[in-house]
């Protein structure tokens, strides 16, 4: 997809709704979509395989910013939500929608999930 064909913030892209850009640690970059759907209740390897069968993945936790900055107003406002990012072997990231804050918690710890599509974007 090209930079020029995107539509406006929080609106419709892919089936879910554009939430912004962001660039890949190699320096490509990518549109970000948020996608239909919360899960609730998961602990972080439940929540990974939920977005993974919505056909994404777990937003990291610059996406996460990303949805809290851009989208907010389409992202589910009680609870944790986890980033597919892992802290320690027994920890991972997480973001909490109402306010913004992100932390880490046991990956055993039930929280909520949303799924974010990246779209690679190419040269205008």
């Amino acid at each position: 997809m090209k930079l020029a064909q995107l539509p406006a913030l929080g609106t419709p892209l892919d089936t879910g709704i554009f939430s912004g850009i962001t660039t890949a640690k190699d320096g490509t970059h990518h549109a970000v979509v948020l996608l239909p759907g919360n899960g609730t209740k998961l602990n972080w390897k439940n929540a990974m395989d939920w977005a993974k069968d919505q056909g994404g993945d777990l937003p990291t936790r610059p996406v996460a910013a990303i949805l809290f900055a851009n989208v907010k107003s389409a992202l589910p406002e009680s609870g944790w939500h986890w980033t597919n990012e892992a802290s320690y072997a027994s920890y991972a990231w997480g973001c909490g929608f109402y306010g913004g804050y992100q932390s880490h918690d046991h990956k055993s710890h039930e929280g909520n999930a949303v799924a974010v599509r990246l779209i690679p974007l190419e040269a205008a």
